[in-house]
């Protein structure tokens, strides 16, 4: 019996072990994000490429197998259109002066299949967080993860009105997409890429 029990606690603390093992920091090392919407003259769109943000995976044999934790922000007035005055009623509405910075933080994970993912996390937009459910598709190439996915929000969900330019002849419509493409590497290899 004692022999058995030895066993037992060799093969759980041995698998403890290579789960900790497994679990690895990751940072951004590309990102695009946009936000798309439309409004009484013609659709637009306003994108990114400046988010930082830091994931704690689980990886197996070069698969994910669990997203742990995952926090992104994003410069609220990184985000920009063509037209500088687009701009500055999309930040005036976000109210940048106040609140610099978009954030998304990760509650819950939960693996559908290989390469697709249910996410539950927190936007927090404007000085108001609200929780949204994530469908993401999740790809590996040499050894970083490719997470891209997109939310239907309104303006509403973060308490801003839709803004209106040239007077109230142009009005955005409530609905907005955000979408967002990220490239998550390995501490150590973004650490070892940026050197060389």
């Amino acid at each position: 019996m004692k022999v058995i029990k030895s066993i037992l606690l060799t093969v759980i603390f041995t698998t403890m072990s290579l789960q900790v093992n497994a679990q690895k920091n990751y940072t951004i090392a590309r990102s695009t994000f946009e936000v798309a919407g439309t409004s009484n003259v013609h659709d637009w769109s306003m994108k990114s490429s400046e988010g930082n943000g830091i994931a704690n995976l689980t990886v197996i044999d070069s698969k994910l197998v669990d997203i742990n934790n995952l926090t992104i922000t994003l410069l609220a007035e990184s985000i920009k259109s063509t037209k500088t005055s687009m701009d500055d009623v999309a930040y005036e509405t976000l109210d940048t002066k106040t609140y610099k910075n978009i954030k998304y933080v990760l509650k819950s994970a939960t693996k559908i299949n290989e390469t697709t993912w249910n996410l539950t996390g927190t936007y927090t937009i404007s000085g108001i967080s609200k929780e949204f459910k994530t469908v993401v598709n999740v790809t590996s190439i040499n050894g970083s993860f490719i997470l891209k996915g997109s939310n239907q929000i309104t303006f509403a969900d973060f308490g801003m009105s839709a803004p209106t330019a040239a007077l109230g002849v142009v009005r955005a419509g409530k609905d907005l997409t955000l979408i967002f493409n990220l490239t998550f590497s390995e501490l150590s290899m973004k650490g070892s890429l940026t050197q060389n």
